[in-house]
């Protein structure tokens, strides 16, 4: 009788997955707990920026500022923060940045006029900007490098949440408290963190630290800050402001290009899925941020809804973020290309509508579903396609670069969608910024197939 065929190797049963740490687990819940504030706040202040314009007496392209001030702040650090943890340890830099981002909370909520919030937004999106990187920094070390998948999972699932619920609480907050109860919510979240992270988050003595580029960060951070500056004004300002800021910023770049160790490493760009990586992320924070300051505006303003109709409005799109999170494995399997060209698609698809006079009110939920299913899928790919064959010694400086560069298209996409609703007139304002909203997703459709065909290989099925 000829002999049974052996058994595959492969139909032997996996392992069972290793137990996560409940040391680790704790400190992450320390950890998110206390960036959570952060995360808030952004979706929470988005919501508020009529109500702010109104009782600060000020206009659209200077309220602005509130949200564009705070994302510059965060892409400013964001680079310093390795160089922090190495200076004065991982744990100090987490106390502090919680500190700092208490303060910045409590003075934004003292705030006499536009000109004092705007300051101290910039004050606790210093904070902020610290908290995030400091939180994968120590999660990892406490890990040893082991689940960092199922931890990564774990750790950012606030980032899932928070659109679903910010956009209500913030509603709530400025429907029934005063918009100073926006920064306010933040002290006792950030008090409970920080009695929590001074007792569970281990110390670690500071080591030998690289030194700084400080005149990169001379050059960079008011470049663009000035850049953005004149893109949000007319006339003079305009006019001085453009060049200055062209000029700072292309002096980093031959600076950085010369540098052994730049603030941001340009010539990562070499590559060119990252290059092209870089440029969706930017176009991608320019889609999300500025659809954060413009959709409340929208519905308050044009749709003429209360700031709690606004908040609930705005829902779905959170709705529509979590259901992206299923398109992971489709990239794994697919690579990033065909993940971020159609959630580009989807994307401006479900802007389109908000760019007529007279949408059907009952298709704009639906449409903003699908708006938050394509951003998030596209931003998740886009992460995947930065990534993939460059050098794992590289990959600290390309995550700093792609951090920088989102929040950078968050500050010019909000500068930009206001100055352009200012510039609108009557009826028209609003679907002229959407229409143009919906062009340059059209056009970070047409970079997103640029990316190289890099196809992950999938795990053989069993």
């Amino acid at each position: 009788m000829p002999e049974e065929p052996a058994v595959p190797a492969t139909t032997a049963p996996r392992p069972a997955p290793e137990r996560l740490d409940p040391a680790v687990l704790r400190l992450a819940g320390i950890l998110v707990l206390g960036a959570l504030a952060a995360l808030l706040d952004s979706t929470i202040v988005s919501i508020a920026i009529d109500t702010l314009g109104r009782e600060l007496h000020t206009t659209t392209a200077t309220v602005q500022w509130v949200s564009t001030g705070y994302l510059l702040a965060l892409a400013t650090v964001v680079p310093v923060s390795g160089w922090a943890v190495e200076r004065f340890g991982a744990r100090r830099v987490w106390l502090g940045a919680l500190l700092l981002f208490l303060a910045g909370s409590a003075l934004c909520g003292l705030a006499w006029n536009i000109g004092a919030l705007i300051v101290f937004r910039v004050v606790q999106g210093i904070g902020g900007g610290l908290l995030l990187p400091v939180l994968q920094t120590l999660v990892v070390r406490a890990s040893g490098g082991r689940n960092l998948g199922r931890l990564m999972a774990l750790i950012t699932l606030p980032v899932v949440v928070v659109p679903i619920l910010g956009p209500v609480l913030g509603g709530l907050i400025v429907g029934h408290l005063s918009w100073r109860w926006i920064f306010y919510v933040n002290l006792p979240i950030c008090l409970v963190a920080l009695a929590l992270a001074r007792r569970g988050v281990p110390k670690d003595e500071p080591g030998p630290a690289p030194r700084i580029d400080v005149l990169g960060l001379l050059l960079l951070s008011p470049g663009l800050a000035t850049l953005i500056y004149g893109l949000s004004e007319n006339g003079l300002a305009r006019a001085v402001a453009l060049p200055v800021g062209a000029v700072l910023v292309a002096g980093f770049v031959v600076h950085a290009l010369r540098s052994k160790a730049p603030l941001v490493d340009v010539r990562l760009f070499r590559d060119r899925a990252f290059a092209v990586s870089s440029a969706l992320m930017f176009l991608n924070g320019l889609t999300l941020f500025g659809g954060m300051f413009l959709l409340p505006l929208y519905y308050q303003q044009s749709r003429g809804e209360s700031v709690i109709a606004a908040g609930l409005l705005l829902a779905p799109q959170g709705l529509g973020s979590l259901l992206a999170r299923v398109t992971g494995p489709l990239t794994d399997r697919v690579g990033p290309r065909p993940v971020v060209v159609a959630g580009l698609l989807l994307t401006a698809l479900g802007t389109l509508p908000f760019a007529f006079r007279h949408p059907v009110p009952a298709l704009l939920p639906a449409a903003l579903v699908v708006r938050g299913l394509g951003m998030s899928a596209a931003n998740m790919a886009v992460m995947v396609g930065a990534y993939e064959g460059l050098d794992r010694r590289r990959i600290p400086d390309a995550g700093t670069a792609i951090r920088v560069l989102q929040q950078l298209g968050g500050s010019f996409g909000t500068a930009v969608l206001a100055a352009l609703l200012t510039r609108g007139t009557g009826a028209t304002a609003f679907p002229h910024t959407f229409a143009w909203t919906t062009v340059f997703t059209v056009v970070a459709c047409a970079v997103g197939l640029c990316l190289p065909v890099r196809v992950a290989s999938a795990e053989p099925s069993l």
